[in-house]
């Protein structure tokens, strides 16, 4: 136990992003294996490699994506296997690897909260601690671990506590609607998606509350976990919220009620989706598309009836995601909400970005470009090579590739037709966007690496 303890040290005080990716990566690699044994499926037989790595990969992840049907392929036990892992991806990267580490070591050392620190601050994950006031600081980061924990489980135990009358009502028996109503309840706040059951949410189309609970959950599970922290600590003072705290809510509401006024008026004459509900319903399907979209996976429609305008909207809403150190995927609203205050700040002929009374400093912006430019990157190359492998439609196959970086879900039922290349294609892009552009960059290089002379200044003609 001691050579171990001296190993996990070592790898975290060297790359502690390598650390992370090694155990994020070790967690699908071991799950893969288990959805490949023959107890996982209810055929007995053992599933595919293709078809359990890509699973693994969706869970792990909290994607929702698959390439099998999740709710008749797999048996009990691959269920509770499915619930388990959701949770567990659910934290994220580093906190993973930070509560691995502590497991191990048996304290909190300087290294572990710098992993967590660092999935609420990925300037962290360059340099260490930055001066600049944060979401969490790090001599919280014990808190905000204890929030992770006792948040996920009391807002998945309320939310479940609340759906159990409302399937009752709507004449799922007893014992299915406690367990499908756990299920919904985790599936939520994980941002995954996954249904227990094969008419998926065709049953509870019309309940509004019941929908409405499982927006909840979602929303709850995408601004992430600093800022659940943030407003437990400071309920009835929203003044003493960090900037990241205010960034993270404005945007998330404006992008939920701009995504839903787009979703009414580009869908409302769409037979096959809005247009035959009367008007109160096309609003609220609209605000709980608009809610799905930014990764929450569930859908009450046949997303491949959404018109092309629409499902450009939803390419848009998928690859913004939700909040920093959440259970949704993206680029993140914050660093949407930083390029146009940049964009803003230029307009004006400012030299600084400011937000609430604060200023942003310079290398926010350049991460917050990094992070959007390898998104792009990512979703462009991968797009291209499943569209050599498939064929198919640009407009399928756009969303399904941002589908899986943004970890969101939303399908248009291509990916259960992917062939075996085109899946691995998939199951990396999820990897990738889970695992996180910029945790992703700084295990790839040096983030220690310091340049002890300045180049001569020239500038290029830009625009």
């Amino acid at each position: 136990m001691a050579v171990l303890r001296d190993s996990v040290d070592d790898i975290t005080r060297k790359s502690p992003a390598r650390f992370a990716i090694l155990i994020f990566t070790s967690l699908i690699l071991v799950f893969t294996g288990i959805f490949m044994l023959p107890i996982s499926s209810t055929s007995g037989e053992i599933t595919p490699v293709a078809d359990s790595l890509f699973t693994a990969v969706s869970v792990i992840c909290v994607t929702g994506l698959a390439t099998v049907d999740m709710a008749t392929h797999w048996s009990l036990f691959g269920h509770v296997v499915i619930f388990v892992g959701v949770q567990i991806g659910a934290i994220g990267v580093l906190t993973v690897a930070s509560i691995l580490g502590l497991v191990v070591s048996r304290r909190l050392g300087l290294r572990s909260k710098l992993m967590a620190a660092s999935d609420t601050n990925p300037l962290r994950a360059h340099a260490g601690p930055v001066p600049e006031g944060q979401a969490v600081r790090l001599g919280e980061v014990g808190g905000l671990l204890t929030t992770v924990a006792v948040s996920a489980l009391a807002i998945e135990l309320a939310i479940a506590l609340l759906l159990i009358p409302r399937m009752l009502i709507d004449g799922i028996p007893f014992g299915d609607a406690v367990l499908d109503s756990f299920y919904y309840s985790a599936m939520a706040f994980t941002n995954t998606g996954f249904t227990p059951n094969a008419a998926g949410l065709a049953p509870f189309e019309g309940d509004f509350v019941f929908l409405g609970l499982l927006m909840v959950g979602v929303f709850l599970g995408s601004i992430g976990f600093p800022v659940i922290y943030a407003i437990t600590r400071n309920p009835l003072h929203p003044r003493r919220w960090s900037l990241h705290v205010k960034l993270t809510l404005v945007t998330t509401a404006v992008l939920l009620v701009a995504g839903a006024v787009l979703y009414l008026v580009l869908e409302f004459d769409n037979p096959r989706t809005f247009g035959t509900d009367d008007a109160g319903k096309t609003v609220f399907e609209s605000f709980f598309l608009s809610t799905m979209a930014r990764s929450g996976g569930f859908s009450t429609i046949d997303i491949a009836h959404l018109h092309d305008s629409s499902l450009l909207v939803t390419d848009m809403l998928m690859f913004i995601g939700g909040g920093s150190a959440s259970t949704a995927g993206g680029i993140k609203v914050t660093t949407l909400a930083v390029l146009f205050l940049a964009a803003f700040a230029e307009a004006r002929g400012k030299r600084s970005m400011e937000a609430f009374g604060r200023r942003i400093p310079s290398d926010v912006l350049r991460l917050s470009v990094s992070v959007a430019l390898w998104g792009a990157t990512i979703v462009a190359v991968a797009t291209i090579v499943i569209l050599q492998i498939t064929k198919a439609e640009l407009s399928h196959v756009l969303f399904e590739v941002i589908s899986a970086f943004a970890t969101c879900g939303l399908s248009t039922g291509l990916t259960s037709s992917l062939p075996d290349p085109a899946k691995y294609v998939l199951a990396v892009t999820m990897w990738m966007g889970r695992v996180g552009t910029v945790t992703l960059a700084v295990a790839l290089a040096n983030s220690q690496r310091r340049q002890l002379f300045t180049r001569p200044e020239e500038r290029p003609i830009v625009g």
